[in-house]
């Protein structure tokens, strides 16, 4: 009978892969740089996912760890990046609101 099986730490492709997306995502991040409040806003919310990843991988890691938890971050990563912004989502909301018709303090 064969034992349970050991996930694989990511191999050198998927390593290198991984970290070519992450640089491009710095460039693209780096390239918002030309409008400031935008800028600002988008390193709030890495700030949000680099707390969540502190959580998830420790303070220490190897990039094989770091490319593992790469793999299916989409949704950790929309949760996290939602905690910082539902307050954003509401306060916009209240906002326009004072633009509707039937508007009422």
């Amino acid at each position: 009978m064969p034992g349970p099986t050991v996930r694989e730490r990511p191999g050198a492709r998927v390593i290198d892969s991984a970290r070519y997306q992450w640089d491009e995502g710095r460039r693209r991040l780096e390239s918002e740089a030309r409008e400031p409040a935008r800028y600002h806003d988008l390193i709030a919310l890495v700030h949000a996912v680099s707390d969540e990843l502190r959580r998830r991988v420790g303070e220490t890691f190897t990039t094989a760890e770091l490319a593992e938890a790469y793999e299916g971050a989409e949704d950790w990563v929309r949760e996290a990046i939602a905690r910082d912004t539902a307050h954003v989502q509401d306060a916009a909301f209240a906002r326009y609101s004072v633009g509707a018709s039937d508007y009422r303090p």
